[in-house]
């Protein structure tokens, strides 16, 4: 089975068989059709024979509840348990002593398959005393508070399967094989983003699309994008139908509102609303319904969003609080039917045939309601939905998310002081709202790509403001005074705000980290920051002119200056082009800034050298600057880790072989040729290694594909991820994100070192062993086509401790180890027939 092995050898690890002192449980914990059950049944069969007795109790939630009491339940549990690891049909006992009798000097192992209950673990494995020494007790179950009431220490929690394991589990069981057949290739990622990667739902779609021809595939692929397959839903439903009303409506809440959010923003979201939202969200995550991120990110599975959108449609229509049915929404917005249940509008207005004429009233009823979001996932640029200007505004609304806004200024009904976040992307809006609002509550406003916006109200009554995107808005000249005294504001977006000409003094702003205003070419100047701003992004225009308050920057981590090209450039709106005289070089100030340790720069096509840059520097990427010839000397003692220069095309060669050669670091640059200190060499995207090379330096060829010209509608999109896939005797063993590269227009470089670690679980390798370095990229546009390795090793104490030396000795490819071999024979020959030769001579 795809995968399996991994998972195996982490639970014999933590198993230690090898301990015979006492007994041991472990849980397996993780959401429903993640593979459980299956994993445990490999662990069952591959161990059965090192105990004396085997047990394994499958679905114990729903084959042993019969109605019965507490101690009828636990009597009954155990009388099956004895029964099956005893071989023995009708065992019967009177009292809840009886496994510890029958059980305490055997060595078993016993499966407790999908436990629900504490009660269940309490009848069947309370104590490990109740075993032989050696025993081993393993139970599986979704919900991880089960374990950890159980006061159980060890946990195995099951991930899900990687890209390619995923690919995988799916083409058995749709192709019985294990690639993609020609021609099918898009259909089976369609398939993956379906179904999350889940190995349930990988084996049912599998199964319902073989032997079936494309045609059948769109077909069954359009149903089930939108709806649930009904055994996927039965398995996945109980979770969500054995949960408190509560929680039930939490879990909706993050099905459409919430997925992919911060753990503190949704508590704020709901904070006038009569959920426990911090128990409710544990209890969500014990249940393995949702995860939450060690920095607090919420994530549900893309399937039980689906089981979520299936509860919502089956409910009342009368008593729906949340109402996700795009034909249901626009009959109660265009017809005045809403309700005082309604809590949350979910509208997708890319599922509608006809435009939408929202009533003046349709709000009316609906006064309870507090989150409206109105959206086009088809980045449709018409207009689908038409407002009266008088329309009445929901009164206690916290969240308003409303992509296309059609009015020019939002209705005089428009009252925010409840609102925590404004969404107002791709608007026509010229003004926001007339005269001043109450925004106490308000703590993120994102204005994207408004751009007809010509003014922003008056803010100064938005204390609590975290967060301004005024990303293209670029009909806006002036960023109101009110800014300057936004205390807790964190992050100040105003990229491509074109025509931008006055930013008020942002001294006082003592929270303020962020500032990007990358293509603000009309400002001369960089405002008046506070010292604790961290990142800053701008056009090199304003350099002109130097802030009073750059000598307090210390700690400024991250500076990325652009010049009139935009490096990564966009379909839907060009760049500016040659809007002001472009710099030659960088101010000297910038290597006073002592906390600086990343440098970006881009677009500048007339920056012929760099200056001298400051002690703790990391990472270094020069982007698209033309005339760039010489690249930095870096000092001995540099910090620098990542050197990037993509698309620097007069960048000298002998500049580059020194970096190339000189330090063990990262470096992306432009070239098509493998340097010769890379010894081992080869075409394509894979190489082959035996198991003796474990630490060496990387060279890759990546070129844009013959031909293919992708269109760029995202600044996202003009990135593209490297990954490695290692395969050990033909299994992928592991898949690694190398970095995130920006877009190139010619053959390129890539550099970095890579190191096989001995000490990992997968890597216990003898020297027949073959490992194979597949790489590849997430663009459809940008391939792989050469490769070159270098191997390496740590020198000696006495040398520095971060330098690298050649490991030919060790490491050598197979081809060049023969040619020595060969070499060595042919010398030894050499000296015995001299040998021989001086001999036969001194007898005569």
């Amino acid at each position: 089975m795809v995968g399996i092995e991994a998972h195996l050898e982490r639970l014999q690890s933590m198993l230690h068989l090898d301990y015979d002192d006492g007994a041991m449980i472990v849980g397996i914990s993780g959401p429903a059709g993640i593979g459980k059950t299956t994993i445990a049944r490999a662990l069952h069969r591959r161990l059965s024979c090192n105990f004396q007795l085997t047990c394994f109790m499958k679905n114990i939630k729903g084959s042993y509840n019969h109605g019965l009491d507490e101690y009828g339940l636990k009597l009954r549990l155990q009388e099956q348990l004895l029964s099956k690891i005893l071989n023995e049909n009708g065992i019967r006992i009177y009292h809840l002593g009886a496994i510890r009798e029958r059980l305490c000097d055997q060595k078993v192992l016993i499966i407790l398959d999908d436990v629900d209950d504490l009660q269940q673990l309490e009848a069947l494995a309370n104590e490990t005393n109740w075993f032989g020494r050696g025993s081993r007790i393993l139970v599986t179950t979704e919900d991880q508070e089960i374990l950890e009431q159980h006061s159980m220490n060890n946990i195995y929690h099951v991930g899900f399967p990687n890209e390619e394991e995923a690919r995988k589990m799916f083409c058995r069981y749709a192709f019985n094989q294990s690639s993609t057949p020609d021609g099918f290739e898009s259909l089976v990622e369609r398939v993956k983003k379906v179904c999350s990667n889940l190995p349930m739902g990988l084996r049912f779609m599998g199964s319902s699309l073989r032997r079936k021809n494309i045609e059948d595939w769109e077909y069954i692929l359009n149903k089930l994008e939108t709806s649930l397959d009904p055994k996927i839903e039965g398995v996945l439903r109980l979770g969500y139908d054995n949960l408190h009303k509560d929680d039930q409506f939490l879990f909706l809440l993050i099905a459409f509102f919430f997925n992919n959010k911060d753990e503190n923003h949704v508590m704020v979201m709901l904070a006038d609303s009569l959920l426990n939202v911090r128990y409710g969200l544990k209890t969500l995550a014990d249940k393995s319904l949702i995860q939450i991120s060690t920095k607090g990110k919420i994530v549900m599975h893309k399937l039980l969003q689906q089981v979520g959108r299936e509860v919502v449609e089956r409910q009342d229509p009368r008593r729906r609080q949340i109402l996700i049915n795009a034909d249901e929404i626009r009959n109660v917005l265009e017809n005045n039917c809403g309700s005082t249940s309604v809590r949350d509008i979910y509208f997708d207005i890319s599922t509608i045939s006809k435009d939408v004429h929202i009533s003046a009233r349709a709000f009316k009823k609906m006064c309870n309601l507090q989150f409206l979001s109105i959206f086009n996932t088809r980045r449709d640029t018409n207009v689908r939905v038409h407002v009266s200007e008088d329309m009445d505004f929901p009164p206690r609304l916290r969240f308003l998310r409303w992509e296309a806004y059609p009015g020019k200024c939002l209705p005089p009904t428009f009252k925010p002081e409840y609102l925590v976040r404004l969404v107002l992307r791709h608007n026509k809006l010229k003004k926001l709202w007339e005269g001043s609002q109450a925004l106490t509550n308000l703590k993120k406003m994102d204005l994207y790509w408004s751009l007809d916006l010509k003014e922003l109200p008056d803010l100064s009554s938005a204390t609590s403001l975290e967060k301004l995107d005024l990303t293209s808005c670029k009909s806006l000249v002036e960023i109101p005074t009110s800014v300057g005294n936004l205390r807790k504001l964190e992050e100040l977006e105003m990229d491509l705000c074109i025509n931008l000409q006055v930013v008020p003094t942002l001294i006082n702003l003592a929270y303020l980290q962020r500032v990007w205003m990358m293509g603000c070419r009309k400002l001369r100047k960089i405002p008046d920051f506070s010292r604790n701003i961290k990142s800053l992004r701008i056009a090199d225009t304003m350099l002109e002119e130097l802030p009073e308050s750059i000598r307090h920057w210390s700690g400024l981590a991250s500076l990325t200056i652009y010049g009139s090209v935009h490096p990564y450039p966009l379909v839907t709106e060009p760049f500016l082009e040659g809007s002001g005289a472009d710099i030659e070089r960088l101010p000297d100030w910038i290597k006073d800034l002592h906390g600086l340790t990343e440098l970006c720069i881009g677009g500048c096509p007339k920056l012929l050298s760099l200056p001298e840059l400051p002690g703790l520097l990391t990472t270094l990427q020069v982007d698209s600057c033309e005339s760039l010839e010489t690249l930095i000397s870096f000092p001995i003692n540099s910090q620098i880790e990542y050197l990037s220069f993509p698309n620097c095309f007069k960048l000298s060669e002998e500049d580059a072989m020194r970096v190339i050669t000189q330090r063990s670091l990262e470096t992306c640059l432009p070239g098509k040729d493998i340097p010769a200190e890379f010894i081992h060499q080869g075409i394509g995207d894979s190489f082959t290694i035996p198991s003796s090379f474990c630490k060496f330096r990387i060279c890759l060829v990546v070129s844009p594909k013959p031909h293919r010209q992708s269109l760029y509608t995202e600044v996202s999109c003009c990135f593209f991820d490297l990954l490695c896939h290692i395969r050990i005797n033909g299994s992928i063993t592991e898949e690694n994100i190398l970095r995130r590269l920006p877009h190139i227009q010619a053959e390129h470089l890539f550099i970095f070192p890579y190191q096989l670690l001995k000490d990992d679980d997968w890597f216990e390798l003898n020297r027949d062993n073959q490992i194979a370095l597949e790489f590849s990229t997430s663009s459809e546009d940008i391939e792989v086509i050469k490769i070159g390795l270098r191997p390496l090793e740590e020198e000696s104490s006495e040398d520095d401790d971060d330098s690298l030396s050649d490991r030919r000795n060790v490491c050598d490819a197979p081809k060049e180890s023969f040619f020595e071999s060969y070499a060595m024979f042919l010398s030894l020959i050499f000296l015995f027939l001299l040998s021989l030769i001086f001999l036969i001579f001194k007898e005569t």
